[in-house]
């Protein structure tokens, strides 16, 4: 009776032939599949592989998961009777007038396989984007790649996008990385005495760094004011706009206490004839 039911011919086209035994099977091995990706998943965050680095397991799970998943599929269309090398064929003409449209997709695809092959930019990696966006990338699959920002932001940017345009990988810095910030000061301040104080408050954060010191370059003689840089290095490449706020408001008490003046934007008119009344 049940191998009555499981070659009864569900579709007959010509030489087409659909029964249920054919589609049980296929759901089968598509659950079967699964069911195995969800294991590896497991296997590859549990205790066994901590040792490993958690990027590269990523890595290698996700080019698992698609090869896995095309072999199923294959093997699926296989069993349902769709020959391979004739949807291949009869989709070519397809293909090529879908090209322009699918262009871009294409490109953020193979852009995502060659991250996931050359690992310049990895799950876990703070990066900054052409954008000055910074973002640390929580998923990078196939065509898009998930990354949060430091609002919390949750952005889905093409891989085309971190693989063809300027992306600073912060996370491939080992070392402290140099920061500044600027500030002028009216022309009739001390400049030695400016220095001083940015240097002090440069000096009092508990995220720069001591070694190297922070310095202080004057950088320009601007339209308004005289213009000082304060260089520090910290390894909170994350976090440095709070860094940078911080001694901000250091500054601005320390300038205030000692009568440094921060001018407004200013300029001179002058006239050189009076129009007639």
């Amino acid at each position: 009776m049940i191998k009555h039911i499981l070659e009864y011919h569900l579709i007959e086209v010509g030489k087409y032939i659909l029964t249920p035994y054919h589609l049980l099977l296929a759901i089968t091995i598509l659950f079967a599949t699964y069911l195995i990706l969800k294991a590896l998943r497991k296997i590859f965050l549990s205790k066994l592989v901590k040792k490993y680095d958690e990027k590269n397991l990523h890595t290698i799970f996700i080019l698992v998961k698609y090869i896995v998943w095309i072999i199923s599929i294959t093997s699926v269309l296989e069993i349902l009777g769709v020959n391979i090398d004739y949807l291949i064929a009869s989709s070519a003409a397809l293909f090529v007038g879908m090209g322009l449209g699918i262009q871009q997709i294409f490109n953020d695809t193979v852009s995502g396989i060659f991250l996931l092959f050359e690992r310049n930019v990895k799950v876990g990696d703070i990066i900054q984007m052409s954008d000055d966006t910074v973002a640390t990338v929580k998923e990078i699959k196939l065509r898009t790649s998930k990354v949060i920002t430091r609002d919390g932001t949750i952005i889905i940017v093409p891989n085309s996008k971190l693989l063809s345009e300027n992306v600073i990988n912060w996370s491939d810095i080992d070392e402290k990385t140099r920061f500044y910030v600027e500030v002028g000061v009216s022309y009739d301040s001390d400049v030695e005495l400016v220095t001083k104080l940015l240097l002090e408050a440069a000096n009092k954060h508990n995220k720069i760094e001591k070694e190297p010191q922070p310095f202080v370059r004057f950088s320009d003689f601007g339209d308004s004011a005289l213009n000082f840089r304060i260089y520090f290095w910290t390894y909170e490449n994350f976090r440095v706009k709070n860094i940078k706020s911080d001694l901000r408001y250091s500054i601005f008490k320390l300038f205030k206490e000692h009568n440094i003046q921060i001018p407004y934007p200013q300029q001179d008119v002058y006239i050189k004839q009076m129009p007639n009344n």
